[in-house]
């Protein structure tokens, strides 16, 4: 059974910095392209950043510049590094599996989401 679980997420200033974590379990990690989106209240889920197998990285627009999308393949992890946040960063952040580096909207596995509360 696929499980992604995701932590780290919390209530922080305009400004601050948050890692958030996601551990994998029952997927081969380190041939999986893995991502992160996000959902705030009131709109549709959106993408916020992919990984693949060779750390090539792509990101919304919104995040380019203050978040880093990084694995580690000995831990089953990937993370997203959060600077510089902003109120409307405020979400519920959701770990995916997508099946395409190209298309990253097409998700295997999700995981369950954490929340990120950024006040101003």
């Amino acid at each position: 059974q696929v499980q992604l679980v995701e932590s780290g997420g919390g209530l922080v200033q305009a400004g601050a910095s948050l890692r958030l974590s996601c551990v994998t379990s029952g997927l081969t990690f380190s041939t999986y392209v893995m991502g992160w989106f996000r959902q705030a209240p009131g709109k549709e889920r959106e993408f916020v950043a992919i990984i693949n197998w060779s750390h090539d990285t792509k990101y919304a627009d919104s995040v380019k510049g203050r978040f880093a999308i990084s694995r580690d393949s000995a831990k089953n992890t990937v993370y997203l590094h959060m600077n510089s946040l902003k109120p409307e960063d405020t979400a519920v952040y959701y770990c995916a599996a997508p099946s395409n580096y190209y298309d990253p909207t097409r998700v295997d596995y999700w995981g369950k989401g954490t929340l990120v509360t950024v006040s101003s």
